[in-house]
């Protein structure tokens, strides 16, 4: 108790420890629309793709202030700009070319990843020497330690927003999500619900970005959302509990990385998840493979007895 007493009394670690909770929390409640809807490829694109904004967005800072800026009020803007725009240019392989919609992900999750990655190795290696460069491959696997006052706020404004609009088109974003034909029958937009689900997947990937990093930023948006599942069959109780789920990984990775020197906590929050998905796909009422087994043994126990009784 007084190690956790010494460790929420500092600065940094508290800042950490909400930020991660913040996000994990929001990743985990914006991520079930996409667990149900099977489009956990498409997350994974828009996570990679987001290397590249960020990447672009530095070096125009640079380049008009001639020092990178790494606050994410700048570099936010550029990775939601990026991670959409291979969504859409993905659209607008599959519609006018024979290319299947899986082949098109892949190559734009090539395209950006593979910028993103060119552009961070020649600020790397550049001969001219760029102000702010260092830290930039913290963007790959995380970097929760940077994390500032000013993050949060940002953390708070995206998440809130994603949250609020959630709100307001629950009953739509919900049929939408089970039955777009029964929906789109109902005289709802479609189109704008099909949006407003990719804008809200790519608010949920992008605030965890700096926490967690581009490459394990979908186990963040996803895990939760797979283990909430197996607890309930409601839509409602899913997002609620995959936030909750999401909110303890990020505060389970986060105190762990405190604890223990130099241990990055964005891997280790994606750990925590996996753990929770882990516990969750065992132990699940209902889902629970151990629960389900035990449930079979016993109504065989009770089957052989009513089978002797009636003999």
């Amino acid at each position: 108790m007084q190690i956790l007493t010494d460790l929420f009394s500092d600065y940094t670690t508290r800042t950490v420890l909400l930020g991660s909770m913040g996000i994990g929390a929001v990743s985990g409640a914006l991520g079930c629309f996409s667990y149900l809807r099977r489009q956990s490829l498409i997350g994974d694109v828009v996570s990679h793709s987001s290397l590249l904004g960020i990447m672009v967005i530095f070096l125009v800072s640079y380049w008009l202030t001639g020092e990178g800026s790494k606050s994410l009020f700048v570099l936010i803007p550029g990775a939601l700009a990026s991670g959409v725009a291979s969504l859409v240019l993905t659209r607008w392989i599959v519609d006018r070319t024979p290319v299947r919609e899986d082949s098109g992900l892949g190559t734009m999750l090539a395209i950006f990843f593979g910028g993103g990655i060119l552009l961070l190795r020649y600020v790397q290696r550049s001969s001219t020497v760029i102000p702010g460069r260092r830290g930039l491959k913290d963007f790959l696997f995380g970097m929760s330690a940077s994390m500032t006052r000013d993050d949060l706020i940002m953390i708070a404004i995206i998440g809130g927003l994603s949250l609020l609009a959630l709100l307001a088109y629950w009953r739509q974003l919900k049929v939408f999500t089970f039955d777009p034909l029964f929906s789109h029958c109902l005289g709802f937009n479609t189109r704008f619900l099909s949006l407003l689900l990719i804008v809200l997947m790519v608010n949920g990937i992008v605030v965890g970005i700096q926490c967690v990093g581009v490459i394990l930023m979908i186990a963040l948006l996803v895990t939760p959302a797979a283990a909430a599942r197996q607890w309930t069959s409601s839509l409602g109780s899913m997002v609620l509990l995959s936030a909750v789920f999401g909110g303890m990984a990020g505060a389970a990775g986060s105190i762990t990385s405190s604890l223990v020197s130099k241990l990055p906590a964005g891997p280790v929050i994606v750990l925590a998840g996996c753990v929770i998905f882990l516990f969750s796909i065992l132990f699940a009422p209902r889902r629970g493979i151990l629960t389900v087994k035990l449930l079979q043994l016993r109504a065989a126990e009770e089957s052989d007895l009513d089978e002797g009784l009636a003999s």
